[in-house]
């Protein structure tokens, strides 16, 4: 349970971030590592609550109270051991997930004025939203990087084989995790991934800011020592690549994992002019030529609008202040909401408050309440960007000669033939991850819609089981 005592003694203490005149400088994670003795002190914090709702909050179930215990008594390799269990990829997960698992921690249980603390960027300053959860994210961040210092996570390869192949198509996080743990259990995993290197979002999608790729690589590196086998530049379903009935007949078992990358559209009178783009579009092509970003997307000197307050709309403004754009406007549709939970939104339900990330941090303006109209060009180029102010509707004209849409996803581009679809236009499972065609799963993102990262791995690892089950019959 840690310290007993341990989250009255000591306060929840986040790892701090580099200065942000600093990090626009470069393309390097944001954040900084944490003093050993610090994360111990922090572990230290998670109590004894009896019911750990932290697993509630977690869609991996990971053991947190105890991996946090084991890290207190100094037991990293254990820490490590227990907390790999349930997560194939805690360096990921400690990056990138918003821990929905700190939000239903009972330590998140505090009075509002507590919230009023000041916050910063160095290390050593107390959170704003969640005064007192422990920092599980920042733990598993912790513990992963020091197995792989330590050299604690070696290949595994399997003692032995089934003889069974399983094909997995598509390399995000849901396609790896599943080809793992698939590996692990003696099948061989085989993943076909359409682009020149593997990773998906994790790679294309994820600025270096965020997750630089030799977390990825390295990764990928202990995979295919363990026999995972990863092919590149196959698109399943094309006329230059396997058919889905190829790839059935050739496997035991097909897992569809390609994602739901099909982005929801500005339908607004001049979409058309020059100057639009997708936000996966502006993210991902500099990364399919060169790091750090240097592309027909680059925004230096532009007044950018960037429209969608989520995670990828961030993504995109941190992008852009590197790229030196001249100005970033990142416009929500919905009122900014509250810096508090409302009496709807009671704990340990994810809180629907006011957050700034790491790129909001670094400059930007940020619009709430604000409906696009429509959009206005000059020489087929745009120029500006009109709308409306839903509180007040007065009319606004925005100068803005690069518009980036990050306005969410609304499922798969193409699935494989036959596969029966939900309502939403995902490919439909029963509860272990089966289509309608014998043979076929379909996890994260192209099974449940755009979604969290633990998801993935969620759905990776419990589709790996179902499938080795189903093997096994």
């Amino acid at each position: 349970m840690g310290k007993v005592g341990g989250f009255i003694a000591w306060e929840r203490i986040v790892p701090g971030k580099r200065p942000v005149g600093e990090r626009l400088a470069d393309w390097r994670e944001v954040t900084v590592d944490e003093d050993p003795a610090e994360t111990t002190r922090q572990a230290g914090r998670c109590m004894d609550c009896g019911i750990p709702f932290c697993h509630q909050g977690c869609p991996l179930g990971n053991p947190i109270p105890e991996f946090a215990d084991l890290v207190w008594q100094g037991r990293w390799s254990e820490a490590y051991r227990r907390l790999a269990a349930s997560n194939e990829m805690p360096e990921m997960t400690g990056r990138l997930c918003p821990a929905p698992c700190e939000s239903a921690c009972v330590l998140a249980i505090a009075p509002a004025e507590l919230r009023a603390l000041p916050t910063g960027e160095a290390g050593g300053v107390p959170s704003l939203v969640l005064p007192g959860a422990v920092t599980i994210e920042a733990l598993e961040k912790a513990i992963a990087e020091r197995a792989f210092a330590e050299g604690w996570v070696v290949p595994r390869p399997p003692r032995v084989r089934t003889g069974k192949r399983v094909a997995v198509v598509g390399s995000g996080l849901a396609g790896l995790a599943a080809a793992a743990r698939l590996n692990r259990a003696g099948h061989v995993a085989v993943v076909y991934e359409a682009a020149a290197r593997p990773g998906g979002l994790l790679r294309y999608g994820i600025p270096d800011f965020k997750l630089e790729k030799h977390v990825l690589d390295r990764r990928l590196a202990v995979l295919e020592a363990e026999g995972v086998e990863i092919r590149c530049g196959v698109t399943v379903g094309a006329p230059d690549g396997p058919s889905w009935e190829q790839l059935r007949a050739e496997h035991d078992a097909v897992i569809v994992a390609t994602g739901a990358p099909r982005a929801r559209e500005l339908d607004v009178p001049g979409r058309d002019l020059g100057g639009a783009v997708l936000a996966m579009d502006y993210l991902t092509e500099p990364r399919r030529s060169s790091v750090p970003p240097a592309a027909s997307h680059d925004v230096r000197g532009k007044h950018v609008i960037v429209l969608g307050g989520g995670d990828i709309g961030s993504d995109c403004l941190g992008t852009a202040l590197r790229q030196g754009a001249a100005s970033v406007v990142q416009i929500e549709l919905q009122p900014a909401p509250p810096p508090d939970r409302s009496p709807a939104n009671a704990w340990p339900a994810w809180p629907l408050v006011f957050r700034t990330s790491s790129s909001q941090e670094e400059g930007g303006v940020r619009e709430f309440a604000f409906r696009t109209t429509h959009l206005e060009g000059q020489d087929g180029r745009l120029v500006a960007l009109h709308g409306t102010r839903l509180d007040s509707g007065a009319a606004v004209r925005l100068p803005c000669d690069a518009l980036i849409l990050a306005l969410g996803f609304t499922g798969p581009t193409a699935t494989p033939p036959g596969v029966a679809l939900d309502e939403r236009g995902n490919i439909a499972t029963d509860a272990s991850y089966a289509t309608s065609l014998p043979g076929l799963y379909g996890i994260g993102d192209v099974h449940r819609g755009a979604s969290l990262i633990v998801w993935a791995l969620a759905e990776g690892r419990d589709a790996a089981i179902a499938v080795d089950a189903a093997l096994r019959r």
